[in-house]
């Protein structure tokens, strides 16, 4: 506290009030942190009779690894792209006029010559991966095959087989999801051709895709 000039005797009383003032701050100051104390004090005390007497554990020696969080599914984004799969592929789309329906059945996109169908059937292109639909419902099929023909497309693959039974399990014993396998495909931009499988790799059951270039 900076040093007052007394002058006159109210001068005296107020340096005296002052002071009294400033040691009562600093009593209670000291009253406040004394019951802190004993308060965590106590609050210890309780904690230790709660739980009882403890032993600290002897060291092991292990190496404890703190655990790996696991990677949040984007379950939202998966329905996004089922979604736009569904969208995307339609079962109505007419394919009458773009198939070709020679001694086997084939398509090719405009412009591309009868050679490339020509060595698809011939196996010149070597079957990188394939997909089997067989037991999945309409909407499983096409969301897996939509996902297969993208993913595959993206590794760069470029000759895939598609296997989608000869439906002889179906109701009349027609390939209903054939014909629906063979609308998917056209409308797919990645495809460039597709042909019935030769015998030896599934005949009237599979289909042999050509995919463009990534």
């Amino acid at each position: 506290m900076p040093a007052m000039k007394v002058q006159s005797l109210a001068d005296l009383k107020a340096v005296k009030q002052a002071l009294a003032e400033r040691a009562a701050l600093e009593a209670a100051a000291r009253e406040a942190e004394r019951l802190e104390a004993l308060r965590r004090d106590r609050e210890k005390r309780l904690f230790e009779l709660a739980v009882g007497p403890v032993q600290r554990l002897r060291s092991h020696g292990r190496v404890e690894h703190a655990p790996r969080g696991v990677a949040p599914r984007p379950l939202q984004r998966e329905r996004d792209e089922a979604l736009v799969m569904r969208e995307a592929l339609s079962d109505e789309f007419d394919i009458e006029t773009l198939l070709h329906t020679d001694e086997m059945l084939s398509y090719r996109r405009p412009g591309l010559g009868p050679d490339v169908v020509r060595k698809l059937r011939e196996g010149r292109w070597s079957i990188q991966r394939q997909i089997d639909l067989h037991g999945l419902r309409t909407d499983e099929a096409r969301e897996a095959l939509g996902r297969f023909i993208r993913e595959t497309h993206q590794l760069g693959l470029r000759c895939v087989r598609v296997v989608h039974g000869k439906g002889l399990g179906s109701p009349g014993r027609t390939p209903v999801l054939k014909s629906r396998v063979l609308r998917w495909l056209v409308q797919k931009n990645e495809v460039m051709a597709f042909v019935q499988a030769r015998p030896a790799e599934g005949g009237a059951g599979a289909l042999v895709v050509l995919l463009r270039p990534a």
